[in-house]
């Protein structure tokens, strides 16, 4: 494990926004503590909350109530130890892989050398050696994401942060990368979160499954994940766990369509 894995506390958390002057409440007193090197999957159907979570944890707002802990202290603003990956890759299209990387080490304490290794180090744990002085347009969209991942891994941050970085994908890219994704998690020892509508992808990498129900996002079940890697999705246990989720979506057979439909739009919601 990774020693600057960090620890997250959220505490009583709640968020509102204001609405043509009314208060609407997005998320309500969520609790959850993240220990260091574990992997947190946050699902939930759209409005829950998720995504404005995973944006108070970057710190790219700052008006809520409740506490939110980063090794016992208050995140504030954006930082080198919470690295992010969103759904759309973000490359700079002027800049080759190995420079779209680079960024990540911007403002990072290090010698030119310190930096190039890091960024060399990062593209091959990434697979992506070979593809150094590719432009983004050059790349396929799984590999993108790749670049984007290494960029976020770059400077060794405590918390890696994940908001539907595999939505837009196809089926099989999506399901190729999630094996990636737990290899590059298990190599780093890094602390994550991952926030996905995808059930499936949630319990095949995290260690636990935080169910959020939406209007306020509240949490509604936090299900563990006791399955050794690499998990095998046709199991009987790993179809037990999954089944647990979606029950926590109310019926089963709205749960079970629900899920199709995201399969079917490879997730991009």
């Amino acid at each position: 494990m990774a020693n600057n894995a960090g620890t997250l506390d959220i505490r009583h958390l709640s968020k509102q926004y204001d609405v043509d002057g009314a208060p609407l409440q997005v998320l309500d007193d969520i609790s959850l503590r993240i220990e260091p090197g574990e992997f947190v999957s946050i699902v939930g159907t759209s409005g829950c909350g998720k995504s404005t979570l995973l944006r108070l944890l970057v710190g790219l707002e700052q008006d809520y109530q409740g506490e939110l802990l980063l090794d016992g202290q208050r995140i504030v603003g954006t930082s080198l130890d919470r690295g992010i990956v969103f759904q759309e890759h973000r490359l700079f299209p002027w800049l080759t892989v190995e420079d779209n990387i680079a960024l990540g080490l911007l403002n990072a304490p290090l010698t030119e050398g310190q930096k190039r290794f890091a960024v060399r180090d990062h593209i091959a744990l990434v697979g992506l050696k070979g593809f150094e002085n590719a432009w983004p347009h050059q790349l396929s969209g799984g590999m993108a994401q790749r670049v984007a991942i290494a960029r976020a891994l770059v400077n060794r941050p405590e918390i890696l942060l994940l908001d539907e970085p595999f939505g837009a994908l196809d089926a099989i890219t999506r399901s190729q990368l999630q094996q990636e994704l737990q290899r590059i998690w298990q190599a780093e020892g890094i602390t994550t979160v991952l926030v996905t509508h995808d059930v499936e992808e949630a319990v095949f990498l995290g260690d636990k499954v935080v169910v959020m129900e939406p209007r306020p996002g509240r949490v509604r079940r936090v299900v563990p994940v006791p399955l050794p890697h690499p998990r095998n999705r046709t199991s009987p246990d790993f179809a037990e766990l999954k089944e647990a989720v979606l029950a926590e979506f109310g019926a089963r057979s709205g749960a079970a369509a629900s899920l199709a439909e995201h399969d079917a739009l490879a997730g991009a919601l």
